[in-house]
């Protein structure tokens, strides 16, 4: 069987003068169709002897094997030219949104905006916590209704040495006073936990609370702190309240309100002077030393700053809402 040797060239030199893909197809039907050379000869092979069938076969798959890698490479550099040529780069890009901080984070970082320049240092704590540094450091009494199972999220059974979610950042105090130099100014920002979830509360949320424990601290100090501290935040006059109320590691404790427009007073955070227990507690000398702390919902103040409704939007991933606060 006589086997053309320039079949590959002549093909090779037809596919370069091609203009569309029907060209393209009808070509490779004449190399590499049921007419084609390479399909008749196959079909011829059966009436060879049978060591000429051996030699006849091994160069018609070889020039087949030659034909199609041809065709199918030729194939490809024009479906690339083709793409090219559909590519208008005139066009505008896609959109595309970019992400921006979430409305806490604007918020936690407002508020130390204002007490870094104070000295205030940041610490994180831990959000795993033992009942010593969430409960007994902070002279909670043993049948403290905080300390129950429908209000703390205990990680085994409830006992003085058992792992608990921390109920709120005043435990990273505790840490501070037994590890930092006197005086002290800190800040703790951090997430907490409690059982509870409504339109105004969530079983995780954020807080940031302050201690200051120096020599000569007053109630006034802590006062004029907090008074000029929401006045900058809300970036006008404020009237303020500090109503009488009670927590185990501070006394005298306060509640303090504001009056926000038509919403009447609302509660904003509480505060007090540091316990002596609680500085006792943390080999603090009461003679010498004084302290006062502080604590507000980050998310609380949120809902007041942007005009939120329900607290649970700030965790809904509802882009619709997250999307009225951009960069």
């Amino acid at each position: 069987m006589q086997i053309p040797q320039d079949l590959i060239e002549t093909a090779a030199l037809k596919l370069k003068s091609i203009q569309s893909e029907a060209e393209f197809f009808q070509l490779r039907a004449q190399f590499l169709g049921k007419k084609s050379f390479i399909a008749s000869s196959f079909s011829k092979l059966r009436d060879l002897k049978s060591e000429e069938k051996v030699i006849a076969a091994k160069e018609l798959n070889i020039l087949k094997d030659d034909l199609t890698k041809l065709f199918e490479t030729a194939l490809a550099e024009m479906e690339n030219k083709s793409n090219l040529v559909k590519l208008d780069v005139t066009l505008p890009a896609d959109p595309y949104n970019l992400g921006s901080e979430h409305p806490i984070t604007k918020i936690s970082k407002k508020i130390i905006k204002y007490f870094a320049p104070l000295n205030y240092q940041i610490f994180s704590g831990n959000e795993i916590e033992t009942d010593f540094y969430n409960f007994e450091a902070l002279n909670f009494p043993e049948n403290h209704p905080a300390r129950q199972m429908h209000d703390t999220f205990y990680l085994n059974s409830k006992s003085s040495s058992d792992y608990l979610l921390r109920t709120h950042t005043s435990n990273t105090q505790i840490h501070a006073m037994l590890s930092e130099d006197l005086p002290l100014y800190m800040l703790s920002p951090g997430r907490v936990f409690r059982c509870d979830s409504d339109t105004t509360h969530l079983p995780m949320f954020t807080q940031i609370e302050g201690l200051v424990v120096d020599e000569g601290v007053t109630f006034g100090d802590l006062k004029g702190i907090l008074i000029d501290f929401l006045e900058d935040f809300f970036n006008e006059k404020m009237d303020v309240r500090f109503r009488p109320s009670y927590f185990p590691f501070t006394e005298p404790s306060a509640e303090v309100d504001i009056k926000f427009g038509n919403k009447g007073w609302l509660e904003i955070l509480g505060c007090g002077m540091v316990h002596p227990n609680v500085l006792k507690g943390c080999n603090i000398d009461t003679k010498k030393f004084r302290g006062f702390a502080f604590g507000m919902g980050i998310e609380r103040l949120a809902m007041l700053y942007y005009g939120v409704t329900d607290i649970r939007e700030f965790y809904s991933s509802n882009l619709d809402f997250l999307n009225q606060f951009p960069s």
